[in-house]
């Protein structure tokens, strides 16, 4: 009998630590695992070090806006976040209104297609992505157009990443992604497709809101942690994106913050990953001291902890969105202003 209550024990045991680590960490289905976690294309034993000289570099996100090391900082950036994004949050890497009766998943799904059906994409057209990450959006985007999709991001371990998605996903030939300053010389940068005139570009911009006061600290200080724990030094305001689009040649066609009402809170996933913060906190904990895990990864894991904390109370005080749409169109001949 002690014999049978010590097997049902450990297997209840074992039991629980599976679905601790495998079924209910992963944000997706067959996502990335947590005893997978790395440093992306940093070596194991280099993440800490990684971390604390991106962290030391943007401890004063403003300073460093034009700096030439930044676009080298947010490819560290992204080594070190990329694992952790996929796992606790799944393959897009951005936020969505919430929609009732919808979970998370059907709700950026249901953005993404919104973003292409804006843009009037026919099956066969070529679509570029800029900052694609994992290719989240993409796959969304070229199994609901049938469009030919390119990414290109920053980011080497991404590219990689995404490759492996798209050719489990089965659109390996449909979606295509590159890392332009590591391929341009190999001439793949002439396969991305150019914006013609007539073209549309759409894009979803970070920036504060018409509600944010240079002169509050404690809006100062909201604007900085997100700035920090997203690698956004420099952070714009609302007003700077059409006269920007405009600078370099775009028409505007159209310019919304889709996080104001009707839309539903964005940062509601935020608030409700607390639970899971902590799960997932404690798990990647052990699995550091076990050496499963690189060493800096809980780091990491409470800077993009600390950083939610902060987007939240950005969505909070409505002093941040994430979802500034604008809706471009280049000329058929180029403006004289």
């Amino acid at each position: 009998m002690d014999s049978l209550a010590l097997f049902c024990t450990g297997a209840l045991l074992a039991g629980g630590i599976y679905w601790f680590v495998c079924i209910l960490g992963p944000a997706e289905q067959k996502g990335k695992r947590a005893v997978d976690l790395s440093g992306g294309s940093i070596s194991a034993d280099k993440v800490q070090d990684n971390y604390k000289q991106y962290w030391s570099f943007f401890r004063r996100p403003k300073e460093i806006e034009t700096a030439e090391k930044v676009p080298d900082f947010v490819d560290t950036f992204y080594n070190l976040v990329t694992d952790i994004y996929e796992w606790g949050w799944g393959q897009s890497f951005h936020f969505s209104p919430s929609v009732p009766g919808k979970s998370h998943r059907d709700a950026t799904r249901l953005h993404e297609e919104m973003a292409v059906d804006l843009i009037d994409v026919k099956p066969g057209d070529r679509i570029l992505d800029v900052g694609c990450g994992v290719g989240g959006p993409m796959r969304a985007i070229a199994a609901h157009s049938n469009a030919k999709v390119v990414g290109i991001t920053i980011n080497e371990y991404q590219v990689n990443r995404a490759r492996l998605h798209n050719k489990k996903a089965g659109l390996d030939r449909s979606a295509k992604f590159y890392m332009p300053r590591a391929e341009a010389g190999r001439g793949i940068c002439r396969d991305l497709p150019s914006i013609e005139a007539g073209s549309l570009y759409v894009s979803y911009e970070w920036v504060t809101t018409d509600k944010y006061k240079v002169n509050d600290p404690e809006h100062v200080e909201i604007i900085q942690g997100i700035e920090r724990g997203d690698a956004l030094p420099g952070l714009r305001s609302y007003t700077d994106i059409a006269e920007t689009a405009r600078k370099v040649g775009f028409d505007v066609v159209k310019e919304k913050d889709l996080a104001k009402p009707p839309a539903q809170p964005w940062w509601t996933r935020l608030k409700m990953g607390r639970i899971a913060y902590w799960r997932n906190h404690i798990l990647i904990t052990i699995l550091a001291a076990l050496g499963i895990a690189p060493k800096g990864t809980v780091d990491v894991h409470e800077m993009l902890f600390r950083t939610a904390d902060y987007l939240t109370k950005g969505g909070d005080t409505g002093i941040f969105t994430p979802m500034h749409m604008i809706l471009c169109r280049k000329p058929e001949t180029p403006s004289n202003s």
